[in-house]
């Protein structure tokens, strides 16, 4: 894993990864690293197919850095959630070696769902976007943090 440093001496688009028990939220920048896009929501089956298919859209979108949001408690302590999402980077760095750097996703899915409501979007479409776009929300702030 690498430092915010580390993330802006890589160049190229980066690709938002917002983790939880049953999907994957993908997101995606553009190459100058100015906006994040929702891209899609991964249904979790085995840990080799989600990887395989986060490696596939790593590839095709010549993405140059992975950037996982880790699910810190509001007190800034690390419970089971983070650990198992460390554990996921973990066994993906086994499979393949690239950049991935950690971020702190504190309340972006409650920020997201909170947008979601204010712009009257039925409970349906709520659940099908919450994931993709709490990505989304998650590499903006990396984004916007890299310009900073």
């Amino acid at each position: 894993m690498i430092t915010l440093d580390g993330l802006r001496a890589t160049k190229g688009a980066l690709l938002g990864l917002d983790p939880g028990t049953k999907t994957l939220g993908l997101a995606v920048s553009d190459r100058t690293r100015l906006i994040a896009t929702p891209l899609e929501t991964i249904r979790r089956e085995k840990f080799s197919l989600d990887a395989a298919h986060l490696m596939k859209i790593y590839a095709e979108n010549e993405i140059s850095a992975l950037i996982v949001g880790l699910p810190v408690n509001m007190n800034g302590t690390h419970g089971p959630r983070t650990q198992s999402v460390k554990d996921f980077c973990t066994n993906l760095l086994k499979l393949n070696d690239i950049p991935i750097f950690l971020w702190d996703e504190r309340l972006s899915t409650m920020a997201v769902t909170r947008g979601m409501l204010e712009a009257d979007m039925s409970r349906k479409k709520r659940k099908e976007n919450v994931d993709k776009l709490a990505a989304s929300y998650i590499l903006q702030g990396v984004l916007d943090r890299l310009r900073a």
